[in-house]
């Protein structure tokens, strides 16, 4: 049998090597091999290979290296080995012994500083007239996102730091002290029964929509909503999904990436005009009825009735996406569509504007032939949501936890809704405003004849971040901003919109 160590001739039999070499020398610590240290030289070797990983950033400064029996085990060496290689770290001022905390890395060993890179503007991020362009690409979000601002008044993003920590950690060690082991391996592709639940009564109590659990999908967000929902209506031969215009380009987008074409039906002071939806021969459409994106507008009694009846008389699909129905200051609340026609509609709804974006949850309710198939989609995508997020939010929403929380939010939204129309009263005097009475955001348009992404990039050189609404428009229209005031204080919403001012000044 051909020997497992590096030298010929009988096996040393020393403190250093155990007996047993029926298991390999190695550790998955640095990858590190006992079987490359030269002969007799084990303690100088673990040193230098630690050293190494220092240098070169694989340990950082306050790593803990592991402890000296479990290393020597996994290297099969004698424990004296890995604690003379601890011992010389320390002594060359790369380590300490901290007792039961263990050896720990306080000093990486001096190299020659790098030179210096070369200040560029990516460094900074992009200059502001790469942010906003006239044909935004398919990463535009990401990329203004990652553009840097004093103020940011992009729409779409509620107080997030107002996100309940404590009531949500306090629901967490709930979730946590009760769960059984088995409710950490894989679950219910549809999302947890707790979620469902939860989910199916928060609809019935607020949106007025009769739907049990078993007709309610988990999913990560209206994002991944409009993905399955693509995959199946594409699978059933449907290749068009018409949507608002002025709507949103995220949705647009994730519609296209997914293959579907997007024609787009005008929005009045009224909603969707159905007779134009009618004309454009679309089986399926995309609307935000209680507060549309981004006019704010709601759609009107008779619109609905429209709606409702070109669905019936076409067979037609109706994607509800129940954008900031939460959020409602100045006017009463109106009903799902879902909730009026059950057969037709296929609802989405998320906690992205309620509680915070980062949690990813958000669900659907589908008419029965295509709840299905949305499952089998959700099923083959990711095997379902992440259970925990969803248990944590399941108790936040059956203790009243959730709706304490929008009564909070709702209170500083309209205060810093305020604000912003007050700036804007005084810094823009000239613009419309529209969509005040409920959501997140506000649309300033302006009677003038400039574009409207070069005032979103010259804002932006001065400090200020807000969305042109040309990006959410297919057809020509007047100039304007969508401006978000949910995530900035009264105090920054003043001194940005006053920014915005003076550039358009």
């Amino acid at each position: 049998m051909p020997s497992l160590w590096p030298h010929n001739g009988p096996v040393p039999r020393s403190k250093d090597v155990p007996s047993d070499r029926s298991i390999p020398s190695g550790s998955d610590f640095l990858q590190l091999n006992a079987a490359e240290a030269p002969a007799g030289g084990l303690s100088d070797w673990l040193a230098r290979r630690l050293r190494l990983a220092i240098a070169d950033g694989r340990l950082a400064v306050g790593d803990r290296l592991p402890a000296t029996r479990t290393l020597a085990e996994e290297l099969r060496v004698s424990r004296g080995v890995v604690t003379e290689a601890y011992q010389r770290l320390i002594e060359d001022g790369h380590a300490v012994g901290r007792g039961r905390a263990g050896t720990v890395v306080v000093a990486a060993p001096v190299a020659a500083p790098a030179p210096a890179p070369a200040r560029t503007r990516t460094a900074a991020g992009p200059p502001p007239g790469a942010v906003f362009t006239a044909e935004p690409g398919a990463d535009v979000f990401d990329v203004v996102r990652a553009a840097p601002a004093r103020i940011d008044l992009s729409p779409g993003t509620p107080d997030l730091a107002s996100f309940p920590r404590t009531a949500w950690l306090r629901a967490e060690r709930r979730v946590l002290g009760t769960l059984a082991a088995t409710g950490l391996g894989y679950g219910d592709p549809r999302g947890t029964p707790e979620l469902r639940r939860a989910v199916a009564r928060w609809l019935a109590r607020n949106r007025g929509i009769a739907a049990g659990p078993d007709e309610v999908l988990i999913v990560n967000g209206t994002a991944q909503t409009l993905g399955l929902l693509a995959q199946v209506l594409r699978g059933r031969g449907v290749f068009e999904v018409a949507v608002e215009d002025p709507g949103s380009l995220g949705a647009r987008q994730h519609l296209r990436y997914w293959g579907l074409r997007t024609p787009p039906v005008p929005v009045d002071a009224d909603g969707i005009r159905v007779a134009e939806l009618r004309d454009c021969g679309a089986p399926a459409v995309m609307v935000t009825p209680a507060h549309q994106f981004p006019t704010g507008v709601v759609l009107g009694g008779g619109r609905r009735r429209e709606l409702m009846r070109w669905a019936t008389d076409t067979g037609g699909l109706i994607v509800e996406d129940d954008y900031d129905a939460e959020h409602r200051y100045d006017r009463p609340p109106v009903p799902a569509l879902r909730a009026m026609l059950p057969e037709h509609v296929c609802y989405a709804g998320s906690v992205s504007k309620l509680l915070a974006p980062t949690l990813r949850t958000g669900w659907v309710v589908a008419p029965p032939e295509l709840h299905g198939a949305l499952v089998d989609a959700k099923r083959f995508t990711d095997l379902g949501s992440a259970a925990l997020p969803q248990l944590v939010l399941a108790e936040l929403m059956e203790t009243g936890e959730l709706e304490r929380r929008l009564r909070q939010v709702r209170r500083r939204h309209r205060a810093r809704r305020d604000a912003m129309i007050r700036a804007v009263d005084t810094h823009l005097p000239g613009a419309a405003v529209q969509g005040a009475a409920a959501g997140l955001h506000l649309t300033v348009t302006f009677d003038a004849g400039f574009a409207d992404t070069d005032l979103a990039a010259a804002a932006l050189a001065q400090g200020v971040k807000a969305h042109p609404l040309s990006w959410h428009c297919r057809r020509p229209g007047r100039p304007g901003l969508v401006l978000g005031y949910a995530a900035s204080t009264v105090t920054e919403i003043e001194e940005g919109v006053a920014v915005i001012g003076k550039v358009l000044a």
